[in-house]
């Protein structure tokens, strides 16, 4: 939903698109800390099962080590099952969980 301000410029309302992502987005995959792998073996296995770059699976690591688990991925249930159980079938203990609306 847009408008036009007093000049006749088109306002964007940014809470219009904040809603659409969410809805675009409603699972997370959360990745927890354990006692048993490797950071090299979560950062190997989120950059081959989660597409993530070097740095982005190695930030990762070092939130679930830290915090103690974390949301890797984001999107539809249907793309982020296979990759929930693949990381679980590495070993890796990993969720999926529904977003709450905040």
């Amino acid at each position: 939903m847009s408008q036009r301000n007093q000049t006749g410029t088109k306002i964007q309302e940014w809470e219009d698109v904040l809603v659409a992502e969410d809805e675009q987005f409603p699972f997370s995959l959360i990745v927890w800390n354990d006692e048993v792998n490797t950071f090299d073996w979560v950062i190997q296995s989120l950059i081959e099962v989660c597409d993530h770059t070097q740095e982005q699976a190695e930030q990762c690591a070092l939130i679930i080590h830290h915090n103690g688990k974390y949301a890797v991925k984001q999107g539809e249930f249907t793309r982020l099952r296979p990759m929930c159980e693949a990381l679980l079938d590495r070993g890796i203990s990993a969720t999926l969980e529904e977003a709450v609306e905040g």
